[in-house]
């Protein structure tokens, strides 16, 4: 049995103001429904995070809609009028878009040899997406990597070049080692239409949501009661509300911090067993002047040098500013973690003057820290070897008619993502109201 209420009259208590949560929120208060959102921190957006400084909005955490085609979150960012900019290259695709590639000896490739290249990575994947179909369980990404490379009759350097790009992929894509990831971690790694980001930050989309709600910053709760009469939500004060929806990242879940009493029952504690937070930072390196060549989107290192700092991506349209941005994943950031700027920039830096011997000392540098934010403790979710692809989706089955889970890790068709964030708190408010809802 719960006690009475503290506070009387809340329908619905939102643990955690990120996409997720705001959204569920937004929904169920433009239903009618009294709602208190809780958050730790003293801020709204979770891991969007925007750092405005001297006029210029930098994304620390998401930056791109990954696909714009039939997205309902770009639906919804059109329907409030915030500006984007096209941008599509964040899905580590080999091409599309002007995108450099150098040598394992740091020449630049030429076109033809770039086009040869590209084109076994297509070559691969058609392969790769059979074999991936025909693993047992328990198969590494790895794995079905290597058998689709024994298959191609190439010499091995130029098996190696795919299989660097493959595993660049996969760190970059999901903050992890290639052979942590399940065959099926990135089942969902397509995007349809064009990619976009945020000139004055993503956050505006948070702010948006967020217009009229009841948010409690600086909550962190430590308990969830549930029972068939209700929820007891511990924090600061405790609160008794019909229904609790907790948006919570993963690794918040399997930390202990928050506590479930009775616990979460099988479905959902068995469907957290197989995914974990991964390692992914960003990296700024802001410039005096730009020494790459004016146009391109990216540009790329193969071979061992890149084994870390493999991809950079011009985001000086900002404000003008040369700035680079690269990635710190999987093994990179794990190594990293503890590392000041100053350290993280050199490392970067002696990798790119393999490529650019004239490249100036960066006059700005900022490096994020999601592996070290105990409300967050990484950056996104992945599938661990033996993991399924409907975990994703238990995880957020109702709980007793009164729990429900959700976040980027609770949507099955593209996870780790802005978009599964925000289709997940739309879906946790349609089980709350038993109704189909409109997104916009």
């Amino acid at each position: 049995m719960l006690p009475e209420a503290t506070l009387d009259g809340i329908d619905t208590i939102v643990i955690g103001a990120g996409i997720a949560g705001l959204t569920a929120a937004r929904q169920l208060q433009r239903a009618g429904q009294r709602v208190v959102v809780l958050e730790a921190r003293d801020r709204i957006g979770g891991r969007l995070h925007t750092l405005c400084t001297d006029g210029l909005a930098t994304d620390l955490g998401a930056s791109w809609i990954h696909g714009i085609a039939d997205n309902p979150l770009f639906d919804l960012v059109e329907s409030f009028g915030l500006a984007t900019r096209e941008f599509t290259v964040g899905s580590f695709q080999p091409d599309g878009r002007p995108i450099a590639y150098f040598d394992p000896n740091g020449q630049r490739l030429s076109n033809a040899a770039c086009a040869a290249f590209v084109q076994d990575v297509r070559t691969v994947d058609a392969q790769l997406a059979i074999e991936i179909a025909a693993s047992a369980p328990s198969t590494s990404y790895e794995d079905v990597v290597e058998r689709s490379l024994a298959r191609m009759q190439w010499d091995e350097d130029r098996r190696e070049r795919v299989r660097e790009f493959l595993r660049h992929r996969t760190e970059e894509q999901y903050g992890v080692w290639i052979g942590d990831l399940d065959a099926h971690g990135l089942d969902d790694d397509q995007v349809d239409g064009d990619e976009v980001v945020f000139p004055d930050g993503y956050d505006a989309v948070a702010t948006a949501l967020a217009s009229g709600l009841d948010i409690r910053l600086g909550t962190v709760v430590t308990e969830v009661a549930w029972a068939a009469e209700g929820v007891r939500v511990t924090a600061d004060e405790t609160l008794v509300a019909t229904r609790a929806v907790v948006t919570v990242p993963v690794g918040v879940l399997q930390s202990g911090d928050l506590t479930f009493v009775p616990p979460l029952p099988a479905t959902a504690s068995a469907a957290l067993v197989g995914l974990r937070m991964n390692a992914f930072e960003k990296v700024f390196l802001t410039f005096p002047e730009r020494f790459w060549d004016e146009g391109l989107y990216a540009f790329r290192r193969q071979g061992e040098s890149g084994a870390w700092w493999h991809s950079w991506y011009d985001v000086t349209s900002r404000d003008g500013s040369p700035t680079l941005l690269t990635f710190a994943a999987g093994p990179a950031a794990r190594a990293i973690r503890g590392w000041d700027d100053a350290r993280v920039a050199g490392s970067v830096m002696t990798t790119l003057h393999e490529t650019h011997p004239d490249a100036p000392a960066p006059t700005k540098v900022q490096v994020t820290h999601w592996q070290d934010d105990p409300y967050a403790r990484g950056s996104y979710a992945y599938m661990t070897v033996g993991s399924r692809c409907e975990d994703h989706d238990l995880l957020a089955t109702p709980i007793g008619g009164v729990l429900h889970l959700a976040g980027e890790a609770t949507w099955s068709e593209d996870p780790a993502t802005v978009t599964a964030a925000y289709r997940s708190g739309h879906r946790a408010a349609e089980h709350i109201l038993g109704r189909t809802l409109p997104f916009t």
